[in-house]
């Protein structure tokens, strides 16, 4: 088969690579529905990672099971799954805690390289979860998003402990932030304050349910948030970027005793202890344990509740991925479906 592989700095390649095959008895192999490039790939493909060689990419997915392994026991070929990033056999204390992303056996999907026809997914059991039937075409994209970008942004949003009644802003308006808008109307926030310049990102967080747009960043991005609050700050913050100056910006905005969901992959990030000590509010984020909300958020989507796959703005066929990367570095896409 062929499939992406990253050579260095914007050098994405769509080339030949081996078929996947089963390694373990609790492996699944599935075939592709769609793939997509994801905010965080750009890390890379900017080369804010260093590449030391060849690196399969994607670690997004949907299809339909074609093997399983021996030990496999709740899948079946055929059926339609969806799995996060990380996969976990969702059996330790950890994923029964509800942290599946740091699963003792977690293993990064992205190892394998999902922007590919087909995938091989570790610890199938505990990893893919079923829809009640084959989708519709349509409904393909939002159940795509379910695999990473609207569970991290639906986790932000736990994170920040989200709720009725509370004020809510996001920073960053990529896939992840407008998710995080998405979740934050389903949570019952009271207002949604999305941080955004981009006037067709603006319009889908309204569309998500953002009651307001704040344009400005950094200290005047703060201070707007403030003029919004009565001086407070809001009650919740979701990060969503994982630069420096957005952790700042998230934390400032936070009112004392309010919640900061950060799941912005961080690079390059260092809080101010005494700031911090100061702040008084409660941080918490990481690698979003996207499946413990999956068989939630694909109810929703399958009853028609949320249309998650709106952030997907350009579809491109999967040997066109390396155009797909440079329309999202450039900002003219939000985010890329490819189709195998």
């Amino acid at each position: 088969m062929r499939g992406a592989i990253l050579y260095g700095p914007r050098d994405i390649r769509f080339v030949e690579r081996k078929d996947p095959t089963i390694i373990e008895p609790t492996d699944a192999i599935i075939k592709m529905a769609v793939t997509c490039v994801c905010g965080s790939d750009l890390w890379d493909y900017r080369g804010s990672n260093p590449i030391t060689e060849p690196k399969p990419m994607g670690h997004e997915y949907c299809g339909i099971v074609e093997e399983v392994g021996s030990a496999v026991r709740s899948l079946k070929r055929d059926q339609f799954v969806i799995g996060s990033f990380f996969a976990s056999d969702n059996t330790c204390p950890i994923c029964q805690a509800g942290y599946q992303s740091r699963c003792v056996h977690s293993e990064y999907i992205g190892m394998e390289g999902a922007q590919a026809p087909l995938l091989r997914v570790p610890l199938a059991d505990g990893t893919l979860v079923a829809t009640p039937d084959i989708p519709s075409a349509d409904m393909v994209p939002s159940l795509m998003a379910t695999s990473d970008v609207l569970g991290t942004g639906w986790f932000g949003a736990d994170a920040a402990a989200v709720g009725p009644g509370k004020t809510v802003a996001v920073v960053g308006d990529g896939a992840v932030g407008l998710c995080a808008v998405l979740a934050a109307t389903q949570l019952g926030a009271e207002r949604i304050i999305a941080m955004s310049r981009h006037p067709q990102r603006q319009q889908l967080a309204r569309e998500f349910g953002a009651t307001d747009i704040v344009t400005e960043r950094g200290d005047e991005g703060v201070a707007k948030i403030k003029e919004l609050t009565d001086g407070l700050g809001a009650h919740s913050v979701v990060e969503a970027v994982g630069s420096q100056e957005a952790m700042l910006q998230a934390i400032r905005a936070t009112r004392p005793g309010g919640h900061v969901g950060f799941v912005g992959v961080s690079h390059g990030v260092e809080l101010p202890g005494q700031e911090l000590f100061y702040a008084e509010v409660h941080l918490h984020g990481g690698p979003a344990p996207v499946r413990r909300f999956l068989p939630e958020l694909i109810d929703l989507v399958w009853n028609g509740k949320i249309t998650p796959g709106k952030v997907f703005d350009l579809t491109l066929p999967l040997d066109q991925v390396a155009e797909g990367y440079r329309a999202m570095d450039e900002r003219r896409a939000i985010k890329t479906l490819l189709r195998p």
